[in-house]
């Protein structure tokens, strides 16, 4: 049976909390801070003064986001932005700090991904809003590695930040690309009417499997999801099984299904079909642009989608899939 030390059940919670904001690297923080101090029993309000300065100090370096939901601040952000702005001094900063910024944090620390049996109250425990208790463990890591635990908190930090500071700008770009999208887009129409046409050039094979459709099982598929791209137009449809496009759903696929859909709209643009017209108003009058602008579609839904790939990877290949051939194999067969 394993044996973890003291130092090993704090960095399984540093490291293996559900972080979705950066409050437990704060609070790891003061707790080292508090036990340097050889403080045993903390009054709330040293513990909120000592959380407050934490931030206070980290947002003076940079202002990056401390949460992984972009159309929200941390209780945190809000009460030193109202600090920074006047609103309120430190005093009234440290109170609010007592009474509204530990309600989740205090009794979630000691938590390794969603287990609180782990750890239990191996560090500390709590008489919430009068004080934190302080216990043997925490003090004995500290004297043993506390540089040591301060960077590996620092560190944490920093990745968060990173992480939330990517989510947070795609974000605002990913809604301005749904805005274009959208003003340019049209309602849904029907356009089962396409698969004549897309038959021609596709017979009844899938565009994703490679193995032949039923012709009960026929369905048209936008290669770049409808809820992205907002329109129905030729060149983003394919013919597949009922199953490739349930299990698709909104999902990006990965780049060898799109160069064959490239392929494919080129076929299209080397014959004489009415149809050709549309596919070079909407992509460009050369070969050269219509790439162009295809891949711009793409690059833009990779950042839409939050590269959300089909079966989570880029190079997913359904034609390759061992177990989805044997799979429609048997389907095709009923």
């Amino acid at each position: 049976m394993n044996k973890f030390d003291d130092i090993d059940y704090w960095k399984g919670i540093v490291l293996y909390g559900l972080n979705q904001a950066t409050y437990k690297i704060a609070l790891g923080k003061t707790i080292i801070e508090l036990a340097s101090s050889g403080e045993e029993s903390v009054d709330w309000n040293l513990l909120s003064k000592t959380y407050l300065d934490n931030y206070l100090n980290r947002l003076k370096e940079n202002s990056h986001p401390q949460q992984n939901n972009p159309s929200r601040k941390t209780k945190m952000e809000r009460i030193i932005d109202s600090l920074n702005k006047g609103i309120i001094d430190y005093q009234t900063a440290v109170s609010q700090v007592e009474t509204e910024a530990f309600n989740d944090v205090i009794p979630r620390f000691q938590t390794i991904g969603t287990n609180k049996e782990i750890v239990g109250e191996r560090f500390y425990h709590f008489d919430f809003g009068k004080k934190l208790y302080l216990h043997d463990p925490t003090f004995k890591i500290i004297e043993d590695s506390k540089t040591e635990l301060l960077e590996e908190l620092d560190a944490r930090w920093s990745v968060l930040e990173g992480h939330f500071l990517t989510v947070h700008d795609d974000w605002e770009l990913s809604n301005s690309i749904r805005d274009i999208y959208l003003v340019n887009g049209h309602a849904r129409k029907n356009i089962t009417h396409n698969i004549p046409f897309l038959q021609g050039y596709q017979g009844n094979i899938c565009f994703y499997c490679g193995e032949p459709i039923e012709r009960k099982d026929i369905h048209v598929d936008h290669v770049l999801p409808r809820q992205f791209i907002q329109h129905d137009e030729i060149w983003n449809l394919v013919l597949s099984h009922d199953i490739c496009n349930l299990h698709k759903n909104d999902s990006l696929v990965g780049k060898h299904y799109f160069e064959k859909l490239i392929a494919r709209n080129e076929n299209i643009m080397g014959s004489n079909h009415p149809w050709k017209r549309k596919i070079l108003n909407a992509l460009g009058n050369s070969k050269t642009k219509r790439g162009m602008t295809m891949w711009k579609h793409y690059e833009n839904a990779k950042i839409v989608l939050k590269n959300n790939f089909w079966e989570n990877s880029p190079s997913y290949n359904r034609e390759t899939d061992p177990f989805f051939k044997k799979l429609i194999t048997v389907l095709n067969n009923r």
